[in-house]
């Protein structure tokens, strides 16, 4: 089993580890190359995030314009009917 919390010691061992592995030129590269990655892995996801506020907006902007073009048609339709029942008047 993989303990979940590493202490100083764990973390030192780790690090000479990776410095023999990689060499000490090559673990700037590395730690470049990964945080372009993250950078770019969080620009995708803030961006989809805003990809969908502005669905939600878009769809609520949307509703509001019907109702209020259903309204005004309601409002036309009694106007009309209104002026119908006065000419028969």
């Amino acid at each position: 089993m993989i303990p979940a919390n590493f202490g100083g010691t764990e973390l030192i061992i780790l690090l000479v580890i990776i410095l023999l592995l990689f060499g000490a030129k090559r673990i700037p590269e590395l730690a470049r190359g990964l945080g372009t990655g993250v950078r770019e892995f969080r620009k995708g996801t803030s961006g989809a995030y805003e990809e969908l506020e502005d669905k939600k907006k878009d769809e609520k902007e949307r509703k509001e314009e019907a109702e209020a073009s259903g309204e005004r048609e309601e409002q036309q339709e009694a106007r009309a009917s209104g002026e119908t029942g006065r000419k028969q008047g």
